[in-house]
Formats: structure tokens, C-alpha cells, sequence
């Protein structure tokens, strides 16, 4: 072992050197080692520390195992299984507003928007989240798919109102000036984004059958394609939802949207417009339950 940058060898040394030797004398060094109880090499009589080590080990092992055990529980597999009071106590400890119910997630079809969300604070914010990811998507450009998410999120009482205000909005005029068909589709060699991407959401509101959440969203929008003049862009928003409880499942009956709050750009280097087109029909998007 290297003590100081020096080689330190405990085996018998000469006396050269050594003050007060006599000439040709040899004189030996003894090392004590550590643990010793009182001169020479008797073994100690206290455990050692990997002993005191194992049984540290297996003593949180057991706690460990415990608490899992007491954890377990609650319908769903969600690991939590608590009540919607519990829910409260938690947020109210600090928790994020947003942490897992422990409900059953929903279950989607193939393409069906998600449904089925838990009849408390945090399944109206998942139920807005998920229509959020719905209304910012590439679905809202095309007529026959604008109207299935229309008649999939909005409260029966809102489905008129809702539906003229998007018909108004998403015009054959607006997809042309995004560079798409009528119908809302890209051109050839050209991939359309329009994606959004919610970063958070927080309950304004809530009462047993309405509740108003805001989510706050990035999103992704643009033509990729090399001549593309609206190239894929991100931009910040908060929508928000009021929600009716109809049915067995939250509802929209108002939508409203602002810009931000938006951060500041970062120093990402800007991926060419193959590339973007390429993630953009290689990696799917997200649902949002909880």
C-alpha cells in the first residue's frame, strides 16, 4: 500500500541509518494490527464490521418488505387503492396535485378517445389532459375526425355549440394556408405535426358534478418537408376545460385557450426536416390518464 507516495515494507530492516545501533546490529519492526486487545496477534473477541454490516442489511430488508406489504392493496394495481379523502390528505402534505389515484386506468380501442375517467378531483384532471391531447392533435384538420372527437368529449348539451365553433375555426382556408388538402392532408414527401403535449393541469373548480381544470400544454405544429415555409414549431398555451359529470364519465361544455406561460428557448441544436418528419411518424403519441 502506497502511504504518502512511499513504499512501506514491514519486514525486518538493517540498522543502518537508525540512531543509537550498534554496527552490524539488526533490528526488527513489529506491526500491531488493528482490533488487537492488548499486545501481540490474540484475536479480538468483538464482531467484526462486515458482520455488524449484514445484519444492518437484512434488518432494512425486512423493514423494506413491511412496508410494501402494508402499501399493497387498492383496486387498479396503481399501488395506491386510496379513497378520495386519502387523496386530499395527501395534496394537502405536499404531495403533487396530480399523483397517481390508484384507480384503474381507462381503456382505450384502437383510435377511440380515452373515456372512463374516475368520478373525483384527479379524474376530471386526467378527463382534460386527454382532451387536451385530442383537440391540439392532427385530427381536428379533418372533418369526419373532428366531428368523432366532437361527439366523444362534449356533453350532449354542448355538442352543437362546440361543434359549429371548430367547423368555424378549422376551415378549408386555414388548411390551405397550412399547406394541406381540404380534407387536411400533407402533401407528398411532407409530414403535417400538430400535436399537443400537456405539462401539467390544476383544478380552478371542483364540485361533485362540475369541475373547471386547466392544463398547461407545449405543442408541436408545421409542415415538415424541405420546402416547407411553415416549418414544425413549438409553442406554449393553457386550455381550459369546464367539465359536466353526464353519464359515468366527465364531460366538456366550454373550452377556452391563452397563450403560455411560455420558458425560454434553449440552446438545442434545430433538426433538419427529414428528421422531424421521420420522429413524428416513428414515435406516438401519449394519453394522459393517470
Amino acid at each position: 500500500m502506497n502511504i504518502g507516495g512511499g513504499e512501506y515494507d514491514a519486514r525486518t530492516r538493517t540498522s543502518e541509518g537508525v540512531p543509537g545501533a550498534r554496527e552490524g546490529a539488526r533490528t526488527t519492526t513489529r506491526t500491531r494490527l488493528p482490533g488487537g486487545d492488548g499486545g501481540g496477534n490474540r484475536p479480538s473477541n468483538r464482531p467484526g464490521r462486515s458482520l455488524v454490516t449484514v445484519v444492518a442489511v437484512v434488518v432494512l430488508l425486512i423493514a423494506a418488505i413491511a412496508f410494501a406489504n402494508r402499501g399493497g392493496g387498492g383496486e387498479g394495481g396503481g399501488g395506491g387503492g386510496g379513497t378520495a379523502s386519502d387523496n386530499k390528505n395527501d395534496t394537502a402534505a405536499g404531495t403533487r396535485p396530480t399523483a397517481p389515484s390508484g384507480e384503474k386506468p381507462v381503456k382505450n380501442s384502437p383510435g377511440a378517445l380515452a373515456s372512463g375517467f374516475a368520478h373525483d378531483e384527479q379524474g376530471a384532471q386526467s378527463a382534460a389532459a386527454n382532451y387536451a391531447v385530442a383537440l391540439g392533435g392532427d385530427g381536428m384538420y379533418t372533418p369526419d375526425r373532428r366531428r368523432d372527437i366532437v361527439q366523444a368529449l362534449a356533453a350532449p348539451s354542448a355538442e352543437d355549440k362546440l361543434q359549429s365553433r371548430f367547423d368555424s375555426y378549422f376551415t378549408a382556408k386555414l388548411n390551405k394556408n397550412i399547406g394541406l388538402s381540404e380534407e387536411g392532408k400533407a402533401p407528398s414527401k411532407a409530414t403535417f405535426v400538430s400535436r399537443s403535449i400537456p405539462v401539467g393541469t390544476t383544478t380552478r373548480d371542483y364540485k361533485s358534478r362540475k369541475a373547471t381544470v386547466a392544463v398547461w400544454c407545449t405543442s408541436l405544429f408545421g409542415l415538415a418537408s424541405e420546402d416547407s415555409t411553415k416549418p414544425v414549431k413549438t409553442t406554449w398555451f393553457t386550455m381550459t376545460l369546464e367539465l359536466s359529470w353526464q353519464d359515468g364519465d366527465w364531460k366538456v361544455i366550454e373550452m377556452k385557450q391563452k397563450d403560455g406561460p411560455t420558458p425560454v428557448n434553449g440552446d438545442d441544436v434545430i433538426s433538419g426536416a427529414d428528421e422531424i418528419g421521420d420522429a413524428a411518424e416513428k414515435f406516438g403519441g401519449f394519453t394522459y390518464a393517470r
